[in-house]
């Protein structure tokens, strides 16, 4: 589990979604990650990188997204569940 927090206590003014960024260590800045129990899972969240106004480079994948951004937007629109979860 790679753990994340909320950026600001309201969603984004402009899209109405939360934004949040990776947790890390205070000591060298590395990524906070735990083992959890599958059971603990509610669901996954689906996370749209900001970019603000740069324009992403084409080679860029969605396995090196995680690596790419700073913050995510927690996409609440990707289905009826997570839009009643991400209010």
């Amino acid at each position: 589990m790679h753990w994340f927090s909320r950026v600001r206590d309201n969603p984004d003014e402009d899209t109405g979604l939360w934004v949040v960024e990776p947790d890390r260590d205070a000591a060298d800045g590395s990524p906070q990650y735990a083992v959890i129990h599958l059971d603990t899972v509610l669901r996954a969240a689906h996370l749209i990188g900001v970019y603000g106004g740069d324009i992403l480079p084409k080679d860029l994948s969605a396995t090196d997204s995680l690596d790419a951004f700073l913050s995510f937007y927690v996409n609440k629109f990707i289905d009826n569940h997570a839009f009643l979860i991400a209010y």
